[in-house]
């Protein structure tokens, strides 16, 4: 449950058909497992603008997926609304999401992106590798605890934005 009462959205996706690709939806799925008050759990292949809907009836929003080369186990950072010259239905980022949940809806969430390690992508299956395993569990271990207090900001200056 969340500590503060206030209501987060968690969003995993990828493709669990790309090997290591599947660790957004796995981590959704262990995610639902424990129920937690006052947190939504959904899963798709990839973001899409009906996701918009939802972001504007909650307080904050995790964007969870695999990370081709990002730090190990994970990394954890803030998504800044952007606006895009254009997109497509079947392919949008989590700061585009974000600016039309606030133009279109007025939602106020703030969004974070946790960026799972994997490491094989390159072929078909549904399986994810020993080392992204060992990573989904860790980042698992850690939204539990973001959870809890739901003061995400101070996780993102313990794990550091992203360095790209």
């Amino acid at each position: 449950m969340t500590g503060t009462g206030k209501k987060v959205l968690v969003i995993g996706y990828g493709n669990p058909g790309r090997l290591d690709d599947g660790l957004g939806p796995m981590f959704a799925e262990e995610m639902e497992k424990l129920q937690m008050e006052g947190v939504t759990v959904d899963s798709n292949y990839q973001l899409a603008v009906e996701d918009v809907a939802a972001i504007a009836e909650h307080d904050y929003v995790v964007f969870v997926d695999a990370d081709v080369s990002g730090q190990e186990p994970f990394h954890f950072e803030h998504v800044i609304p952007k606006h895009h010259m254009s997109f497509s239905s079947h392919s949008i980022s989590a700061d585009a999401l974000m600016a039309m949940a606030a133009d279109l809806l007025s939602s106020k969430a703030e969004a974070y992106m946790l960026g799972i390690r994997g490491y094989e992508f390159n072929e078909f299956g549904e399986r994810i590798s020993p080392g992204a395993m060992r990573n989904l569990d860790a980042a698992l271990t850690f939204m539990k605890q973001a959870l809890e207090d739901c003061d995400f900001a101070k996780y993102v200056n313990r794990f550091g934005e992203k360095n790209r």
